[in-house]
């Protein structure tokens, strides 16, 4: 397992990979299935009809066939004999390379503001906009291939909600980050200062979505 020093936290896991239950079954169930497909050979071999028989040659195509069959599911238990679990802890991998994390460029992309309602393109931004990533080394573009005046005054409305919606999103780490997916789902019990906010985040995003 690979670890990395993170301050006076001491040594906290980068991954941790575990291996998947019920091998020895898996494996038995396997060994059965090898035992199998090697008796076929032999039945195949040693009951091969004689030069000049009839059905020879078919016999040899499905052999051969089988043989193949049986080769692809050998290659097939690399995979399978010793299976293993990764799990990554990214939190932690950004608190020790948080100063190293490399600019990153994400575009958005839209053409017909019918088929891609504005107020999905401006859900889709916000939500790219409040990832967990450090805001100076993340920018954000809007392509609209469809120049459409209606994605622009929406984005231009989306602005106002994002100074809102960003800083609430990083102080109460809430997910989904997108504000309409965030607002169908139930969220969790808050306490008076997150109710307080909840509710002045909903009514600026209830701004954002009227068709006024």
């Amino acid at each position: 397992m690979m670890k990395e020093k993170i301050g006076n936290k001491g040594y906290l896991p980068l991954f941790e990979t575990k291996q998947a239950k019920g091998r020895f079954i898996y494996r038995t169930f396997a060994g059965s299935i090898f035992m199998a497909i090697f008796m076929v050979w032999v039945y195949r071999i040693t009951q091969m009809p004689s030069k000049g028989e009839e059905g020879r040659w078919a016999w040899i195509g499905l052999f051969c066939a089988e043989i193949w069959f049986s080769f692809y599911w050998i290659l097939t238990q690399n995979l399978r004999w010793n299976r293993i679990y990764r799990r990554t802890f990214k939190d932690w991998l950004s608190l020790r390379y948080e100063t190293h994390l490399p600019k990153v460029d994400i575009f958005v992309c839209t053409a017909d503001p019918m088929r891609e309602p504005p107020i999905m393109v401006v859900n889709t931004v916000l939500s790219v906009m409040a990832y967990n990533y450090p805001p100076e080394k993340l920018s954000i573009y809007l392509s609209d291939d469809g120049c459409s005046i209606l994605t622009f005054y929406a984005l231009f409305e989306a602005s106002f909600l994002s100074k809102h919606w960003l800083p609430y999103c990083r102080k109460y780490n809430v997910e989904p980050r997108s504000p309409a997916a965030y607002f169908r789902s139930m969220p969790k019990p808050m306490d008076a200062n997150h109710s307080s906010d909840f509710v002045s985040i909903k009514f600026s995003s209830a701004n954002v979505n009227s068709p006024d």
